[in-house]
């Protein structure tokens, strides 16, 4: 199985790499950090003996892109799967941040990834079973004062995952949409998730295990994976709700939480 997978040199990136590896899948991995992936690409071959190519590339730039379809192209690469992975936030609410880092938000993670995915499905083994999983998030079934950009965008790719599965259907083809709560990828990640307390401990998710659940579910023809029995539950409260109660309630939360965690980022930054 030929596995392609965006940002591969973060996080959950790195662990649905190793799971891939570990399954015997042979990977096309991509990231912004072409040092990451080398580094990724030497260990994958080394412990599972698979093989593995890589190639930097910026997925919110067409030209970028395009280079990096020319390397597929040019080794007649087909993929049984695609893993998007890549993705951003940036804490703090709409009118506290730059318009532009608010804007890559959309650009990363709704644009970017319909360019790749296009891209991909375009290359897909001809006559095989073809997987693709989207990355959305818990936030997607809320609606989230404080981090309105992030949720909306996670919102867009679970609504086109659900109507792409559809339009795929009759193509021996599964898309899976993935919506886990945190999960500790970076260090900044884990400051966010510590400064929600409880709750934070509560819904976080370990990345070795949601990797490997997640491609057991697209495997198996899954159309959503909410990982962790208290995700599910509040994912299915949130259906439930008025939507403005429970953006109210979230706000509060999230208000309490931002002020604590952006009092320290800055005391840090003294």
């Amino acid at each position: 199985m030929n596995v392609v997978i965006t940002g591969a040199a973060g996080g959950l990136g790195r662990a649905m790499a190793n799971e891939c590896g570990r399954r015997g899948y042979n990977m096309f991995l991509t990231d912004v950090n072409g040092n990451g992936l080398l580094s990724i690409q030497r260990g994958l071959e080394r412990q599972f003996g698979v093989t593995v190519a890589t190639k930097a590339c910026d997925l919110t730039d067409p030209d970028s892109v395009d280079e990096m379809l020319a390397v597929i192209d040019q080794n007649g690469i087909r993929f049984d799967m695609l893993l998007n992975i890549a993705g951003l936030d940036f804490e703090g609410g709409f009118m506290e941040r730059e318009r532009e880092r608010v804007v890559k938000i959309v650009t990363l993670n709704d644009a970017a990834t319909l360019r790749i995915t296009h891209a991909i499905l375009e290359r897909r083994r001809q006559g095989g079973h073809f997987i693709a999983v989207f990355v959305s998030s818990l936030a997607s079934m809320f609606p989230m004062p404080l981090k309105a950009t992030y949720a909306a965008s996670k919102r867009f790719l679970l609504d086109f995952a659900t109507s792409l599965r559809q339009e795929l259907k009759d193509q021996d083809a599964n898309v899976l949409a993935l919506c886990p709560g945190g999960m500790v990828t970076r260090d900044d990640t884990i400051e966010a998730i510590a400064a929600q307390g409880f709750w934070g401990d509560v819904t976080t998710n370990p990345l070795e295990l949601v990797a490997r659940k997640t491609l057991d579910r697209a495997l198996s023809g899954k159309a959503i994976y909410v990982p962790g029995g208290l995700n599910r539950v509040l994912s299915f409260a949130g259906k439930l709700i008025p939507r403005s109660l429970v953006a109210a309630v979230i706000h509060w939360r999230w208000n309490q939480t931002q002020e604590k965690w952006l009092k320290k980022e800055n005391c840090m930054a003294r």
